[in-house]
């Protein structure tokens, strides 16, 4: 009797968990508005005046509040996309994004060329200096045109004061595009501003791709949702659908696939149960829902805790991952979140899962065991 009465109370937690979870996430979302727009405000007050092109950062209708307005009111890839390239034509003369897959980099979408298709199915070199750091090291780099390439500018032309930018629009730790902007004949580029349309664009995407998730998990599971929300997850279509890149050879089994790793936001790490995988292929199959359910909160934090390591560590892990010292140069923070992991987690049945060690060469030596350098222990 007492075990039963064991299991019902793990059961009750586990959908008072969810139950929470649900709540948050629309707690979230009903304040993501006001939150994008503070973070605007700050961004702003912290950039030169003429960085800024002009916008009182105390003003909240100012332009570069609404164009991350503007890109957050998509709900498709396209839609989304299309803001992005807009908005940015705003702060730079030229601006051009290049979908990355298979290795190579393919013209999307332009503004500013004057002939829009002009962009269209370019290949970009991924080996020219700014689009190579920027690809290696996802952050964005300045550079001059005569960098990226003869046939890059052969085709696009150089702009008056020769100086580029090129950024990383990433997906869960992938580089799925690059934009590429320029001053044009006006000079107009302003970094600072273009980067955070960018990081907006990024994180937009992604919680739309959560969006679908969350839907689809809801719908597996016989939760009934809005017809509204049903319809917002369904227009989550492919940008590039219909851009297949003329350099790269197909063949009938990369046609089968997206056309760009922009669709690819979901990690194989995010346990999602819209994935359903099968029995024979899933790690935690054998084991007890309560058991399962440990794992996969395991992982979750594991994730997050790599990722707040990431996010104020940004030049100390280009700087690691170029050198191979990752874990001497991040030591105090690696230490102290394996510390909180190994309190929270160390006890529990996913202690033999070592996700924490995990996710730093997962996530942080991106699969090379070696960039964390010869101090790291497994």
């Amino acid at each position: 009797m007492a075990e039963r009465n064991d299991k019902r109370g793990k059961a009750q937690q586990v959908e008072i968990e969810q139950i929470v979870e649900r709540a948050v996430a629309q707690a979230f979302e009903d304040q993501l508005p006001q939150l994008q727009a503070q973070i605007v405000k700050q961004v702003l007050e912290a950039l030169p005046a003429e960085e800024r092109g002009g916008i009182a950062p105390t003003e909240p209708s100012s332009s570069l509040v609404q164009s991350v307005s503007n890109i957050h009111a998509g709900t498709t890839q396209k839609e989304v996309l299309r803001a992005l390239l807009d908005a940015g034509s705003a702060h730079c003369s030229r601006i051009a994004l290049f979908v990355v897959k298979a290795g190579a980099a393919s013209g999307w979408q332009g503004r500013g060329f004057g002939d829009e298709d002009v962009v269209k199915d370019f290949a970009l070199d991924l080996n020219a200096g700014p689009v190579a750091h920027t690809y290696q090291n996802r952050m964005a780099t300045p550079g001059n045109i005569a960098e990226m390439g003869g046939p890059f500018v052969e085709q696009f032309g150089s702009p008056a004061n020769e100086q580029v930018l090129v950024l990383p629009l990433a997906l869960k730790d992938k580089v799925a595009a690059l934009v590429y902007a320029d001053g044009g004949d006006s000079g107009k580029l302003h970094a600072d501003a273009l980067e955070l349309l960018v990081i907006a664009t990024s994180a937009w995407l992604e919680v739309i791709s959560l969006r679908k998730q969350t839907a689809t998990r809801e719908e597996g599971e016989g939760v009934e949702r809005p017809m509204s929300a049903v319809q917002t997850v369904s227009s989550f279509a492919d940008p590039f659908a219909a851009h297949a890149p003329k350099h790269i050879p197909s063949s009938p089994a990369v046609e089968a696939e997206p056309a760009a790793e922009v669709v690819e936001v979901a990690s194989a790490h995010a346990g999602s149960a819209a994935a359903a995988p099968a029995a024979a292929t899933d790690p935690l199959a054998g084991l007890s829902p309560e058991d399962a359910d440990t794992h996969r909160k395991a992982q979750r934090f594991a994730r997050l805790l790599v990722d707040e390591i990431k996010l104020y560590n940004q030049a100390k892990v280009a700087e690691g991952r170029r050198n191979k010292d990752l874990y001497d140069r991040l030591k105090e923070d690696i230490d102290k979140s394996r510390g909180t992991f190994q309190k929270r987690y160390g006890t529990t049945v996913a202690a033999s899962g070592e996700y924490f060690q995990n996710e730093l060469v997962r996530s942080l030596a991106e699969d090379d065991v070696s960039i964390m350098g010869s101090n790291f222990r497994r």
